[in-house]
This record gives C-alpha cells, sequence and structure tokens, in this order.
C-alpha cells in the first residue's frame, strides 16, 4: 500500500463544496485584496486562538519580519532564537536588521532549551522567538520568566502549532505578539501562501498592520515605510471555510499520532515524539527518531512511504551561517538530532490501514 506523507487534495474532497462556494464567492465579489473576506477571517482567526487581534499577511516568513518591524528591531540589537527551526525563523530576524543567537534545543522535545537562552543573553539581546516545533508547544513558562525578568519580548512562531496548548492556554497568547504560517500543508493550509500575526496589544496590531500595507492603514496615507505583505481574497475565503474543520482535523492527527505511538514504542531503536507535561501536541509532524535514519528512510520510500526530514541541518550549520563559525558541541542536541529525525505521514485523513503498513514496515527493517 503506498502512503502519501500529505494528502491535500483528499482533505479537499472533504470540504469540497464549502471551498467551491468560497471561492466563487470571492470571484463574484472581486474581492481580491482585503475587504471583506480578508476581515472575516481575521476576526476569526483571532477568536479561534484566543486573541484580540489578528493581522494577516502574504506568508509565515513576512509575519515575522512585519511583528518585529513594529517591535521596533534595528541594527545592533540580538535577537535569540532556536537552533533547530525552518530558516524563516532566523533569517527574518537578520533581514529586521538583528544578530541572530541561536540556542540549543531541549533533549527530547526538540524546542529551545531556556537554560540556553538565559546564558545567551548579553546586553545586546532585545528579544526571544521561541518556535512551538513540529506542532508541541515550547516551555512557555520558562521562557516568560526569563523574558521578564531581563526585559526582553517574546514573539511566538506558531507556524507549526495551530490550536497546541500550553497548561490550557493557546500558543500564541503568552508573548507580545505570533506569528503563524499557513502554507498549505499547515494543519490549517490555505491554497497558496498565507499567514498572519495575532497579538493582544491594539497598539501594536495598528503597528503591524501598517508595516504590511505600506505603512498606512488608509490608501495614500502613508504613516511610515512599510511593505506590501498582504493575504488575498481567495485564500482568506478559503482558510474561513476550513477552519472550523480545524479542532476535528486536530483530534484527528492526534489519534494517528497515538496509533504510531502504540505500534512503534515496542521498538527499541525508535524514539517516538515525547510530549512534556502540560503540553498538547498538535502533530503538525510526527517525528521519530533512529540512529540509522538514512537507511531506515529509503527502505520505506522503496516500499511505497513517503517521508520527509525535518530538517537535515540544524540552522547554525548552514552555508547561510558561516559567518559565525558555529561548531557542534555548542549545540549537541540539535547536532545529533539532525541526524536522526524523521517524520512520518500523518494527516487528519489517514487511515488505520495506512499506518499499520507503515509500523510493519519500520517492524521490518
Amino acid at each position: 500500500m503506498a502512503v502519501p506523507y500529505a494528502d491535500l487534495h483528499l482533505q479537499y474532497q472533504t470540504v469540497k463544496s464549502e471551498i467551491d462556494a468560497a471561492v466563487a464567492s470571492v470571484i463574484r465579489d472581486s474581492a481580491f485584496i482585503r475587504g471583506p473576506y480578508v476581515d472575516a477571517f481575521e476576526r476569526a482567526f483571532a477568536a479561534a486562538v484566543n486573541a484580540r487581534h489578528c493581522v494577516s499577511c502574504a506568508n509565515g516568513t513576512d509575519a515575522l519580519y512585519v511583528a518585529m518591524a513594529a517591535l521596533g528591531v534595528r541594527s545592533g540589537d540580538e535577537v535569540i532564537t532556536t537552533a533547530q527551526s525552518w530558516i524563516s525563523t532566523s533569517a527574518m530576524i537578520t533581514h529586521a536588521g538583528a544578530t541572530v543567537v541561536f540556542c540549543d534545543t531541549d533533549t527530547s522535545t526538540f524546542t529551545i532549551d531556556p537554560a540556553a537562552v538565559e546564558s545567551a543573553i548579553t546586553p545586546r539581546t532585545v528579544g526571544i522567538i521561541p518556535v512551538h516545533l513540529y506542532g508541541q508547544p515550547a516551555d512557555m513558562g520558562a521562557i516568560m520568566a526569563i523574558a521578564r525578568k531581563r526585559g526582553l519580548w517574546v514573539i511566538e512562531d506558531c507556524a507549526q502549532a495551530h490550536l497546541a496548548r500550553y497548561k490550557g492556554e493557546q500558543v500564541g497568547t503568552f508573548g507580545e505578539a505570533a506569528t503563524y504560517s499557513f502554507y498549505p500543508g499547515k494543519n490549517l493550509g490555505a491554497m497558496g501562501d498565507a499567514g498572519a500575526i495575532v497579538t493582544n496589544r491594539a497598539d501594536l496590531a495598528e503597528r503591524m498592520a501598517m508595516v504590511a500595507r505600506h505603512g498606512g492603514l488608509i490608501k495614500h496615507q502613508h504613516q511610515i515605510e512599510g511593505i506590501n505583505s498582504r493575504l488575498d481574497g481567495l485564500q482568506a475565503a478559503i482558510l474561513s471555510a476550513k477552519l472550523p474543520h480545524l479542532p476535528r482535523w486536530t483530534q484527528a492527527r492526534q489519534a494517528a499520532a497515538a496509533i504510531y505511538d502504540a505500534g512503534l514504542n515496542q521498538i527499541e531503536e525508535v524514539a517516538v515524539p515525547h510530549v512534556a507535561s502540560e503540553r498538547t501536541h498538535v502533530y503538525h509532524v510526527y517525528t521519530i527518531q533512529h540512529p540509522q535514519r538514512d537507511k531506515l528512510a529509503a527502505h520505506l520510500n522503496a516500499n511505497g512511504v513517503q517521508t520527509a526530514i525535518n530538517y537535515p541541518i540544524a540552522l547554525p550549520f548552514l552555508a547561510a551561517y558561516s559567518r559565525f563559525g558555529h561548531r557542534p558541541e555548542q549545540f549537541p542536541n540539535a547536532h545529533r538530532h539532525q541526524g536522526r529525525v524523521l517524520s512520518l505521514p500523518i494527516f487528519a485523513e489517514i487511515t488505520a490501514q495506512q499506518q499499520k503498513t507503515v509500523i510493519d514496515l519500520i517492524l521490518a527493517f
């Protein structure tokens, strides 16, 4: 049985009538840029993640830049983030004008290590960007305690963690702002690029909206020099149609993860995802560890099971950051994980039979 890593067309088929109606409405109204469909999605998404304000933008990468620009990040500042993430997290720190400072990850959750954060703070540090990697919250209690003690802002990177919770509270509600990606493969995915920032601060929301819309909220009235990063009406309408299904899809992912856990825990060399106490994992990806990761991946792929590696090179060791001269011993956990992590197929519609195929193949290996 062939098992895809994800099946976006299958998801579309389950909500086809709603998606088609949403797209037809936008076309009928010619509401392609901003307009009522974008406004409606911003209100609905803010409510869904328990935030007061949502500022939509073109993608999750822009969301990070917009948030930092609105917070006044400038040359000479340092911003701390994790060694294990997609490059958007770190690259936007640089594009905002600051210097990125990497921290190692926790030994078991892949999220940023709060002890490493505290050690990395200097007089130039202005903020921290924890990433809720793979769908599991970072240790926000410890991170926020550090931030309050040192007078730092926090932007939560929630690109992979829609509806995840830390101690019962939604991720994205702890820091000054939180960024989301709606890339098609995300737990809540558009049919193209899309992103958003949420915050509980009205002043910050207004500033972020100005940054994302050429520096002004009214056409031709530019208060600052901004950028052009707008969510288009088609994607907003599609996301609004999908959003009511997100809780159910999240529960389906969690149920699928439980099936994997039960089947793979019996294999000594496989480490299934560890979920820390009082954290709710939403399994954007289901990432195991295995000492022969590349051989296992080849075995699965040869037998029709698609896999992914998130991520094969930790951020400090990418060529883009060679200027820092980072060494493996500075980030021992992230360095170790990069050679062991393997993401298995997981999506809301995956069947128990498909998962049995994956488990049986790993057992055979």
